[in-house]
């Protein structure tokens, strides 16, 4: 006969992993539902393209992907040509056109302002997706524009 002590370990393993599961679930349930969501349209090819979504997920955002270009999603949600970048994304209502940080983004979706969303125009050096070894670890400076449904843009911040 073997007796109840030769259990009580895993016994007790098994409580600990029944008492800490439902933790970890909530942790990740919790996590899930603070992500944030963002579909982007891209060419299937482009490298910073990728390489911007990955700045983005790795502070939260959860990226759906249209690989099909940008150039008929960016005039359908009626970003003016002018700002125009590789790619183009929407975000809780607004147009995002670029390499915009994603701490931008953030405080866009957290201040709400009355505007179509915000524009990195061309592929500045330096901007999230174009940075690093490949660039030289050259850094360009750069605008974050705040582009209102007219086109008029002020700018919402310096790099």
């Amino acid at each position: 006969m073997i007796s109840n002590n030769t259990f009580f370990p895993f016994r007790r393993r098994s409580f600990l992993i029944a008492a800490v599961t439902p933790v970890f679930t909530t942790i990740e349930v919790n996590a899930k539902t603070n992500a944030i969501p963002i579909q982007v349209w891209k060419d299937p090819n482009c490298g910073c393209c990728k390489d911007w979504i990955v700045h983005l997920e790795k502070v939260g955002f959860v990226a759906t992907v249209k690989d099909q270009g940008n150039n008929a999603a960016r005039a359908r949600l009626g970003m003016p040509k002018q700002f125009a970048s590789c790619h183009t994304a929407v975000v809780g209502g607004y147009v995002i056109e670029g390499h915009v940080p994603a701490q931008d983004i953030e405080r866009l979706l957290k201040e709400k302002p009355q505007a179509l969303g915000l524009a990195v125009p061309k592929m500045p050096i330096g901007s999230p997706g174009m940075e690093g070894a490949a660039y030289g670890g050259r850094r360009d400076a750069y605008q974050v524009l705040l582009v209102q449904r007219n086109g008029t843009t002020s700018v919402f911040n310096t790099y």
